[in-house]
């Protein structure tokens, strides 16, 4: 599909992704499909720096003390996509914001990616990165979350059932639908598989191109959230749905290739190279300083617990699932990390950002990392520790010279403002409250 395509829609959806990974933007004719790269949707910069219900940011320059200019929102070159969530035949277009010069407006996540993919590209490099998508599909209909009813028995679903067929198979109305339309949307959905959450599963989106990658990812997200809703129950990446059960994460694998197309981390063995132990030594030093970015939520850090599937150290290891850091096995060809730290509320884009941005600067001040560590690391002592509540993480966050590197100034004081304004709405609620505000919105 492409844009002289889109006259063929009633209306139209064009989006750009906020600090949250929330869609923003405006639902215009399909006579606008071809104007859409002249300029023609503008949007105010301070709407990709809202809070989480969407309100603005009290201190934000982009607000009264600019105000409240607009920005010129392009389209980018993921182009449009079907939106099998809806009755109406209807297609979203993936936006960017711009100033009117033409210059990318630096507090845009998905900038703040590219950019960083254009210093891999100076080097005669492409990043390739795969995502893990986890998610909870449950019942809202109450006073709190609860486990969706199996379709085919009426019953409420309980206990663990990982790597279940039989569960995978009572929602199959639903995964049937969803991986026809991640084929409709272009997202190269793999493996689906039944986690160890209640009501949790996780779909592989395959390596491809890192902006790509981010891009499946985000519209995956809105992908899962709709066609939950057509089905009858509810889809949430939040962190930690459940209190006592199985958190949701995002994994993130990447390696990088040279302009022949060879893998720069694989030297013909199960190690890796120098460049593999720099990347992954940058990684190390940058995780405490972004842990705001891998867990932007209050309700992340509850998924941060030890021997409950989600690392809580900046350890490294070879095939070791106990670890932030992973260097899966298999054929050498295709040595990649594993990023396993942040949840699966986190904006894909900022979260890509700062872990290839991390990566690059390891390889560009030659980083060493620590020895790999064996065995079971949360019974480790003495190993470096993410940050453990929101409120120190957004101060590292903002004073850290490493985020200096990778974010742009003004992304780095909107995200910091907008998660201090969060902190302080969520503490006005009550705490029974909180997890209707993170539903469909992570």
């Amino acid at each position: 599909m492409n844009l002289d395509d889109l006259g063929a829609f009633a209306t139209l959806r064009v989006a750009a992704a906020d600090l949250n990974g929330q869609m923003r933007g405006k639902r215009v004719p399909g006579s606008f499909g071809t104007k859409l790269d002249r300029g023609a949707v503008r949007m105010p910069f301070s709407a990709l720096n809202v809070d989480l219900w969407g309100a603005d940011i009290h201190d934000s320059p982009l607000v009264f003390d600019a105000g409240d200019a607009d920005g010129v929102l392009r389209p980018t070159a993921r182009g449009p996509v079907p939106m099998p969530w809806i009755a109406a035949p209807t297609a979203l277009v993936p936006m960017s914001m711009y100033h009117d010069s033409g210059r990318p407006f630096s507090g845009d996540p998905r900038h703040a990616l590219k950019a960083i993919l254009e210093r891999f590209a100076d080097r005669g490099w492409q990043v390739m990165a795969a995502t893990e998508m986890e998610f909870t599909l449950l019942d809202d209909t109450g006073q709190s979350p609860l486990p969706p009813r199996n379709p085919m028995t009426g019953r409420a679903l309980a206990g663990e059932a990982i790597l279940s067929l039989a569960e995978m198979d009572a929602f199959d109305s639903f995964f049937t639908a969803l991986y026809d339309g991640c084929r409709a949307m272009g997202i190269p959905a793999q493996s689906a598989i039944s986690e160890s959450g209640v009501g949790q599963f996780e779909v592989a989106l395959e390596h491809q191109p890192a902006l790509r990658a981010a891009d499946d990812a985000w519209l995956f997200k809105a992908l899962v959230r709709g066609l939950a809703r057509a089905h009858g129950f509810s889809a949430t990446f939040m962190a930690k749905p459940y209190a006592d059960d199985a958190g949701n994460g995002m994994h993130v694998h990447f390696s990088v290739l040279d302009e022949n197309g060879d893998n720069i981390f694989n030297d013909g063995g199960p190690r890796g190279t120098d460049t593999l132990r720099h990347a992954v030594a940058g990684c190390l030093k940058a995780m405490p300083d972004s842990t705001v970015i891998f867990a932007p939520h209050a309700n992340s850090y509850n998924r941060y617990v030890d021997g409950a599937h989600a690392p809580t150290t900046a350890v490294w290891a070879y095939d070791n699932r106990t670890v932030a850091l992973r260097i899966p096995g298999g054929q050498p060809v295709a040595r990649r990390i594993e990023h396993r730290v942040a949840g699966g509320d986190m904006n894909p884009y900022l979260g890509l950002a700062a872990i290839l941005g991390a990566a690059l600067t390891g390889i560009e001040d030659g980083d060493e990392p620590s020895a790999p560590v064996t065995g079971n690391a949360y019974e480790l002592d003495g190993l470096p520790t993410l940050e453990h509540t929101m409120g120190a993480a957004i101060d590292r966050f903002a004073a850290s010279e490493r985020m200096a590197r990778i974010f742009p100034k003004l992304l780095i004081d909107n995200l910091v403002l907008t998660k201090r304004q969060e902190m302080t709405r969520f503490a006005a609620l009550p705490p029974e409250q909180h997890w209707l505000a993170y539903l469909e919105t992570v």
